[in-house]
């Protein structure tokens, strides 16, 4: 039981993860292109700051008041949904699903990883025999590579490497050179090999989802956009001189998860951006105002839109609770409730009498536990009279959690099925709880049942 329901811990936590990642990489699509245009493609780049604030923000637990902006009723709707998820634990059929699903997930995320790990390993094993240049005068290590198909590229996260092809001195002129050891100069700057990796954990998180693969392509594209125009904007160069460079390397020929490759981007798409008028520096201030409001504005109405996960004080905070039991015995309910008020965990004895060959009796305690559920535990005895002298008996002490007002089932015994899969025979005994704070029935004292 604590299996199934640290599951759907963990499918409602991914529930709010992929909406949140959703709704921002959408955000930026929308708006990466009118920025660029606007603010400049450095900015534009720092969009990407958005998916990772939302996916955090959608993380964070919060008091159960914080969230006093009122949203459109399709997203308190979508975000709700994950705190209905454990409202019935306990039926098989529906958590199975569920229990899978979570570990399919995460097996998911397991293999993209060491694929992206096997990829970085395969780049840096064709850099064996890569000699150190010296003198390049760079606060980054150079590296020399025993192949003209290796870089240029930045190479690496906290390690972060400059890795040259063989035929560097001889492939381009004294100004190209420099001109390239600026361009990956300025990817260690910024750290663009962090961010890689963060991009890359993403989309391993959410490797089922095509918009994750397809924001991680569009922000190394935004990210070498952006690093153009911080070199034409640093060294005053013509991007004439800028394009003959990119035209005299080579396509990748090897995949590198982590680091910034030359020419794994369209270069089409890049020469044409180096025609592009990049704005002067007070539209870039207002530009990164804006940019910074927007962020701000975007992660607190995610965080202000997650459903809480600490209880609310008037849910689960009471002296005594009314607990409605209705059981079905041979797959048929009873026409009549029973409604029990209780005091925290202090166990109600209930007599569930006798059917024709079906009997149980058992006892039941309520108790408030986190993220405004109430914990039913019980203890049940269960008869079944098989005919012919046989008869099985069983005890068992399910636990199972519900919101206040939703009820959760507990089966007991089997349904007997013919050859053609048809229903022969329903040998179970279901128990519906419902629990809710406070006695409804005030003539009702602690420990007594009502039956209506």
């Amino acid at each position: 039981m604590n299996a199934e329901l640290m599951s759907l811990e963990w499918i409602g936590r991914g529930w709010l993860l992929i909406l949140a990642f959703t709704v921002a990489a959408a955000l930026v699509f929308v708006l990466r292109k009118p920025f660029r245009h606007l603010f400049g493609t450095e900015l534009a780049f720092q969009l990407w700051w958005l998916p990772p604030l939302a996916m955090l923000a959608s993380q964070w637990t919060h008091a159960a008041n914080v969230s006093a902006i009122t949203f459109f009723p399709t997203v308190l709707k979508m975000t709700s949904i994950v705190a209905a998820l454990p409202a019935r634990a306990t039926e098989s059929g529906v958590t199975e699903w569920r229990v899978w699903a979570a570990w399919l997930w995460i097996s998911g995320s397991l293999v993209s990883l060491v694929l992206a790990m096997l990829g970085q390993w395969r780049y840096r094993r064709h850099l064996r025999g890569a000699t150190l240049v010296k003198g390049a005068q760079l606060r980054w290590p150079v590296l020399r590579a025993a192949s003209p198909d290796i870089g240029p590229a930045l190479m690496g996260a906290w390690r972060a490497h400059i890795v040259l092809p063989i035929d560097f001195e001889s492939r381009y002129d004294i100004n190209e050179q420099s001109l390239i050891l600026a361009h990956e100069a300025v990817h260690a700057r910024r750290r663009d090999g962090w961010w890689c990796l963060v991009a890359r954990i993403i989309s391993a998180v959410l490797w089922f989802h095509p918009l994750a693969w397809l924001a991680m392509l569009a922000l190394r594209r935004d990210q070498e956009l952006a690093c153009d125009a911080v070199v034409l904007r640093e060294l005053g160069i013509s991007p004439r001189r800028y394009a003959n460079a990119m035209l005299k390397t080579q396509c990748a020929a090897l995949a590198l998860p982590v680091g910034c490759p030359w020419s794994r981007h369209p270069i089409t798409e890049r020469i044409a951006m180096l025609k592009l008028k990049q704005p002067d520096l007070k539209r870039r201030r207002i530009g990164g105002v804006l940019m910074t409001m927007s962020a701000l504005g975007f992660t607190c109405a995610v965080y202000a839109a997650t459903p809480s996960t600490q209880p609310r004080a008037a849910s689960i905070v009471a002296d005594h609770y009314t607990l409605k039991i209705n059981v079905a015995m041979g797959g048929r309910f009873g026409s009549r409730t029973s409604s029990y008020c209780v005091s925290p965990n202090e166990y109600v004895d209930v007599d569930g009498g006798e059917g024709d060959k079906l009997s149980w009796k058992g006892k039941f305690s309520v108790t408030p536990v986190a993220a405004g559920q109430i914990e039913i535990r019980s203890q049940v005895y269960t008869r079944f009279d098989r005919g012919a002298g046989r008869v099985r008996e069983q005890r068992a002490n399910p636990v199972v959690r519900t919101m206040p007002g939703q009820e959760a089932t507990v089966v007991f015994g089997q349904i007997v099925d013919g050859k053609h899969l048809e229903k022969l025979e329903d040998n179970t005994i279901k128990i519906a709880m419902t629990p809710s704070p406070g006695c409804q029935d005030s003539s009702t004292a602690p420990g007594v049942n009502s039956t209506k």
